[in-house]
């Protein structure tokens, strides 16, 4: 089952949205976010914490303890309850809206009577939202593409939530004694950014049991349909999961078929059309006599159709077929190649855990090398001085000594509107390696905010780009920038682009990795972790820069560390 962590985090942040509606205490919303967090990050289950136990968990004072142990206990919370009952379920629907946020909905619902999105929609439209303060032109521009994500996601969910219900899943069907293999398919096994609904796809001689015990699995809301070899359920979490029952014997052209994409198989199957060959679920066969040729590997599959296999997270039909045609396939980086993480923090600023514990955990991943970047001080809220940045220096030092990994010290500089990062030259060159990124003034225009980037690429301080576009998948709008042109400055300044891991951002995205590998930009595949539970997320970072046709040529932490630290020396030393 899945941990109690990320149901209370869920309910924490909803009772955060409703409080910032309701009250006019700015500071209180902001404790139970804070609580959110640290929760959700928390390294151990909760779910059987009492009160005490739940305030040792950093930001959870003893009225916020007791209402999580209420939650754990009973599965509400009669607070959330009151405040659902107070706020409209319209307000909360355009509460949805990336950018909108609780105040500006609830100023929609009291002075416009505005309880929907359509509503909204037709409001600004018909130009009735003039004089609403708050409301000027930028903003409904803002709003329009903000309801345009939403209902482009419509009921898609991030990889990593669509994958832990997966395994769940499939850890239940694991069980069964006459399921022989068992995996999800579609666009989950391609890595897709957001999952709509969950493909699985089980290899069985007796299909009857496996769906006896899809249909009456723990995470089973309703049954959609079932029949002897599929069936379809809409879990508790409100995603559907659809069944495939194949025999053994089959299981690999089923594999390849329902792995998709729906463009990559029609493209394979013409091939197999042009070569006198019919391809289905069920093999590839002969066109004219129907004689099955292959069907218990993909890798048969595709080497009869005169290609090698191809990895599922390339299958989007976006040229992976000629290439492979052509002897041109790259190989993409595995999880495996990665030496180290370049981007982490510890509860020195936003993180949840202390330093030991962060390298404790990191150490357990084999890694060869890890930085730690906490927070400089132009954000703020995190409250970074020199003074504390080289007290974690000289700690990180001393407990280098104790580990075979290779610790960097690092920092994670905020880009200003012009372009400047924090502290001087004298400094930064200090630190091991610097990651740099916007974390603020996200309205600048195209051309400011391209000026912006590509000055911070230009100190020579700087030596990643961290979560470039700084979208928040589902929730926040990518900032606007001239795409060729921070990429040809990202090549020609020798900073790299970061691919990050969290599930919420992955950023850069697949396109625009592939778009910037072709100006020769260099790329770093990390975690952005802010807690332990974090660290395992490189997988959801590799699986897109693999989307994204990355070999560990391009990504510099899956450089051995000489080669990186050359890396950031010959940026420091200039043209």
């Amino acid at each position: 089952m899945a941990r109690a962590n990320e149901l209370v985090e869920e309910v924490l942040n909803e009772y955060r949205d409703l409080l910032a509606i309701v009250s006019e205490d700015r500071f209180k919303p902001r404790a139970y976010e804070k609580a959110a967090r640290s929760i959700g990050g928390y390294h151990a289950d909760i779910g059987g914490f009492g009160v005490r136990e739940l305030q040792d968990i950093p930001n959870v004072g003893k009225s916020i303890a007791e209402k999580v142990h209420e939650l754990l206990a009973t599965g509400s919370m009669q607070e959330l309850e009151e405040l659902r009952a107070q706020v409209p379920a319209g307000v909360r629907q355009l509460m949805s809206i990336p950018g909108l946020g609780p105040k500006r909905a609830m100023i929609l619902y009291r002075e416009c009577h505005i309880a929907g999105v359509q509503e909204l929609l037709d409001a600004i439209h018909e130009g009735r939202l003039a004089g609403v303060k708050g409301f000027g032109k930028k903003t409904e521009e803002n709003i329009v593409r903000g309801v345009a994500q939403l209902q482009q996601s419509g009921g898609r969910v991030q990889v990593g939530v669509a994958l832990d219900l997966a395994e769940e899943l499939l850890g239940v069907l694991s069980t069964v004694p006459e399921v022989e293999r068992a995996t999800y398919a579609g666009s989950l096994r391609r890595m897709a950014e957001t999952i709509g609904d969950i493909d699985l796809l089980v290899a069985s001689g007796t299909p009857g049991p496996v769906m006896e015990a899809f249909a009456s699995n723990p995470y089973v809301d309703r049954v959609m349909a079932r029949g002897e070899t599929k069936s379809s359920i809409i879990t508790t979490k409100g995603l559907q999961v659809d069944l495939r029952v194949v025999p053994p014997e089959v299981w690999g052209a089923a594999l390849q078929y329902f792995t998709g994409s729906k463009a990559h198989n029609v493209h394979v199957r013409e091939i197999a059309v042009r070569k006198g060959l019919k391809l289905s679920e069920y093999g590839l066969f002969e066109a004219e006599s129907g004689e099955l040729i292959v069907a218990d590997t993909e890798e048969e599959v595709y080497e009869r159709l005169g290609l090698p296999w191809i990895p599922p997270t390339l299958r989007e039909d976006r040229g992976e077929i000629e290439a492979a045609r052509d002897g041109e396939l790259p190989t993409v980086i595995e999880l495996s190649d990665l030496r180290g993480d370049l981007h982490t923090h510890t509860d020195l600023t936003d993180g949840l855990a202390p330093l030991e514990k962060m390298v404790e955990t990191a150490a357990g991943l084999g890694y060869e090398y890890y930085a730690v970047t906490d927070h400089a001080p132009n954000l703020y809220m995190q409250e970074m001085t020199d003074e504390k940045m080289l007290r974690q220096r000289r700690r990180l030092r001393e407990l280098a000594e104790e580990q075979r990994m290779v610790l960097l010290h690092g920092t994670e500089l905020n880009i200003d509107p012009e372009g400047e990062v924090d502290w001087p030259a004298e400094f930064l060159e200090g630190f091991d390696v610097t990651v740099a990124s916007v974390h603020s003034h996200f309205n600048q225009s195209k051309d400011d905010m391209t000026r912006r980037i590509v000055r911070a690429m230009e100190n020579p301080h700087v030596n990643v780009i961290g979560h470039p576009t700084a979208r928040m998948i589902g929730k926040r709008q990518g900032i606007e920038f001239d795409l060729d042109a921070v990429f040809e400055a990202a090549a020609r300044t020798g900073t790299a682009l970061e691919v990050n891991s969290f599930p919420d951002r992955l950023d850069l995205r697949d396109e625009h990795i592939l778009w910037a590998r072709r100006h020769g930009v260099r790329f770093a595949v990390d975690t952005d972790s802010h807690s332990p539970v974090h660290l395992p997320f490189m997988r959801f970072g590799v699986a897109t820069a693999q989307r994204g046709w990355l070999t560990k040529d391009d990504v510099i932490n899956a450089w051995p560390l000489e080669r990186l630290r050359d890396f950031v020396a010959r940026k420091r030393a200039g043209p």
